[in-house]
């Protein structure tokens, strides 16, 4: 097996894993908040978080040298985990995902006043397209405009901020660090706000949380196998496969079926986002590849952004 055919595979298996993720956080949204579901979903990654982290034996302080830069990166992750939970809970899964999948696009435009990158047309011209294509999703004027659209919108915007960010301050800032902040002020904020909310759980739906940590981390690992194995302009598009598990959880749990604008508004955000991810990894057009360099899950404060992962525990960085 061909190490790029090793690397695919592996990418369309963690996020097979991470779309069976989002349906028990869309099952558990029926009956709980966010702010619950978020609050227990933190709790139950830090042992896995600790473990992970043992392994970062360099003497250095858990003080940040960005601490502006990783502030800002903290807000955006703990604003992305409850608005992407809570937009799982109450849109349709392929909508979400089409919403979600234009990160790509908001990291391109991020990428000129963060990192100082130059956007040529062509790049220009699909991010254009990728943002008809999330009108085509929205409908505006056509459909109500809810608050889980404004969550879905405020969840691709903030990973995208927290994905940025990582690449702004990645080269100076301690992985341990860029770790742990945002999944500690997630729990104290959710701590925080759980009263207001808060809804006795039974036993199997905390289980049910212990399996979003547990496949969360499966799937991180997957993804990072995915990347030590093959090219990240390979590897990278393999997210946009969650649509076709959307198609079929939605289907079978949840009585959903992609409707003409959420496949045709998808279809557009993908071609956009994959032309984005092709011409960056051809070398020539983008000096700082911020989308092949931002290439996971948005980062949801719940579980460590997998490049960080990596860096951590001493891995090599995935190829660009």
């Amino acid at each position: 097996m061909s190490p790029n055919l090793k690397g695919a595979l592996s990418g369309l298996a963690a996020f097979a894993v991470f779309s069976t993720h989002d349906v028990i956080i869309k099952v558990l949204g029926g009956s709980y908040s966010p702010i619950q579901v978020v609050f227990f979903s933190v709790l139950l990654s830090f042992p896995l978080a600790t473990l992970m982290l043992m392994r970062d034996t360099k003497p250095e302080t858990l003080i940040p040298r960005h601490p502006w830069w990783l502030a800002l990166r903290t807000v955006a992750a703990v604003l992305t985990g409850v608005s992407a939970f809570y937009a799982f809970s109450v849109l349709p899964l392929a909508q979400t995902y089409a919403i979600i999948f234009a990160s790509p696009l908001i990291i391109t435009v991020l990428a000129i006043p963060v990192l100082g990158e130059t956007v040529r047309l062509r790049r220009w011209i699909a991010v254009m397209v990728g943002l008809i294509g999330v009108l085509v999703v929205l409908r505006p004027g056509a459909e109500p405009f809810t608050l889980g659209h404004i969550a879905a919108l405020t969840a691709a915007i903030g990973g995208s901020v927290a994905a940025i960010i990582v690449r702004k301050i990645g080269a100076d800032e301690r992985p341990v660090v860029m770790l742990l902040y945002p999944m500690v002020v997630n729990f104290v904020v959710m701590a925080t706000l759980l009263p207001l909310v808060y809804v006795p759980m039974p036993i199997e739906h905390l289980g049910m949380l212990g399996v979003v940590a547990v496949f969360a981390w499966i799937a991180s690992r997957m993804i990072i196998v995915a990347y030590q194995s093959g090219e990240a302009a390979i590897i990278a598009p393999m997210q946009y496969s969650q649509i076709i598990w959307a198609s079929i959880y939605g289907f079978l749990f949840f009585d959903e079926v992609i409707d003409l604008n959420t496949g045709i508004g998808a279809a557009i955000i993908i071609a956009s986002g994959l032309y984005i991810v092709l011409r960056e990894s051809r070398g020539h057009s983008s000096e700082n590849t911020p989308v092949l360099r931002s290439r996971s899950r948005p980062e949801t404060g719940t579980i460590p952004r997998v490049s960080l992962i990596m860096r951590a525990v001493g891995k090599t960085p995935p190829r660009q």
